[in-house]
């Protein structure tokens, strides 16, 4: 008891001693944490929207002309032979027609001098879940182009190609944060801890010629170091809340934002990062105390 409480002294010494890099490094460890966590926040919720988004996945094969019994039988062997789907369905010309004046409502009035054939028959595809990966439902599509009397297909190319470049921008950026979180936790933490052993050098020799040990020198610097990753990563997350709960408030009704269903970071997601921050600053005190702390 009376080690650790002398421990706990010497920690909270050496706090006040070099208070201005100890408040530098700490702010720096929360700002690397939130830009981490803020980025691998976007990222979690970027995937989860594209889950949801790919439920309503379906490639539409437009036919040059409607096929018959035995050709959609045709049809469906082929579209089967890559792989197994969720629901195939040939739309009629009529059908088509019937649809299209039911999306244009009041003003289905607009098709009274149109032919009711003139939009053409074509097969909604529904891949499987398992299917609905960005490179698997292109390789559908290219196959489907090939089929007999397809003219083009159509599965929201523009919208599937720009999302899935920018998942992995973000996967990149994730990354990228993710190295600036190790950098910045262990390299200024073991600059914080060297200044401290320089300023306090002669003490410390002291102390070891009146008996210290080895354990009570060294714990001081050690805790100084959890204690940065600790409140670095609190501080950080904390941020991070508040800025999610102030976005949830003043962005929330119809809109873009609103099609999805934002959530914050998963409480082991939280404990994860609390843990890695203690982790590389302890790294960094424990550095700097191999290094420089030659007792």
């Amino acid at each position: 008891m009376n080690f650790w409480l002398a421990v706990f002294r010497q920690a909270g010494r050496n706090l006040r001693q070099t208070w201005a890099s100890q408040l530098m490094t700490f702010l720096t460890v929360s700002l690397s944490v939130l830009i981490f966590a803020f980025f691998y926040l976007v990222y979690t919720n970027t995937i989860g929207a594209s889950d949801r988004l790919s439920e309503d996945i379906r490639l539409i094969v437009y036919l040059e002309e409607e096929p018959g019994t035995a050709m959609q039988e045709q049809l469906l062997r082929k579209i089967n032979n890559f792989d197994k789907t969720e629901e195939i369905r040939f739309i009629s010309k009529a059908d088509a027609y019937k649809r299209f004046a039911e999306q244009l409502g009041d003003d289905s009035d607009v098709l009274a001098d149109m032919p009711k054939d003139f939009l053409p028959a074509s097969i909604e595809v529904i891949p499987l879940k398992g299917l609905r990966g960005f490179n698997q439902i292109k390789l559908f599509s290219e196959y489907l182009t090939q089929l007999p009397g397809s003219e083009k297909v159509q599965y929201g190319q523009e919208w599937m190609e720009r999302f899935y470049y920018f998942t992995q921008l973000l996967t990149i950026v994730v990354l990228l944060s993710g190295t600036l979180l190790i950098l910045t936790a262990t390299f200024m933490v073991a600059y914080t801890i060297r200044l401290t052993i320089m300023g306090r050098h002669d003490e410390l020799e002291l102390l070891k010629l009146v008996g210290a040990t080895n354990s009570y020198i060294r714990t001081p610097f050690l805790l100084e170091g959890i204690l940065q990753g600790f409140m670095g990563s609190i501080i950080g997350l904390t941020a991070l809340y508040a800025l999610f709960r102030w976005i949830s408030i003043h962005f929330s009704g119809p809109g873009l934002l609103n099609l999805f269903h934002f959530t914050f970071l998963q409480p082991i997601i939280v404990i994860s990062i609390v843990f890695i921050s203690i982790g590389l600053c302890t790294l960094g005190s424990f550095t700097s105390i191999q290094k420089f702390l030659k007792i």
